[in-house]
């Protein structure tokens, strides 16, 4: 005779009952993922919650991420000066990131700080290619690039900006 404790009564008893029957994941494998990475279990968490991993890095890393990014990231936007306050408020937080306090004697990683003059070119010459690419779709022929860039606003470059 085998010992059976209150717990596995308790399962055997809910089986034969056919608790257990129709649930979701039934007769599949468990997946235990690697056991070798720590971090396993966090990796699972934002996968299975849809979060973005992003998030979990330092600022500096969530900035140079956000960098390499641009000017993609800014195809939606609708017009200039909101590409340009956006590109203010990441030089600000890349400013306010090299403002805070190292830890050690290790130089710390820096975040590239952006020149707005120089990407809101990329933007409108990403934005002309999005709308002949749009245009082609449309109708089926090529229209003339020129003609879908804004018109470009005449700017005296000041002397500390040469080059």
């Amino acid at each position: 005779m085998r010992y059976e404790s209150w717990v596995e009564r308790q399962i055997r008893e809910a089986t034969e009952r056919g608790e257990f029957s129709g649930l979701a994941g039934s007769g599949k494998p468990l997946d235990l993922g690697n056991p070798d990475d720590p971090d396993w279990w966090v990796k699972r968490y934002l996968e299975r919650e849809g979060l973005d991993a992003s998030a979990t890095m330092p600022p500096v890393l969530q900035l140079r991420a956000e960098a390499a990014g641009y000017p993609q990231s800014l195809a939606d936007v609708p017009d200039e000066a909101s590409v340009r306050e956006i590109l203010r408020d990441y030089n600000l937080r890349v400013v306010q990131d090299r403002r805070r306090p190292t830890l050690g004697r290790a130089m710390p990683p820096v975040a590239p700080r952006i020149d707005v003059d120089d990407m809101v070119r990329r933007w409108r010459e990403l934005r002309a290619a999005l709308a002949v690419a749009n245009a082609t779709d449309r109708s089926g022929d090529v229209p003339d690039p020129a003609a879908a860039q804004p018109p470009v606003r005449s700017r005296r470059r000041r002397w500390w900006r040469r080059g």
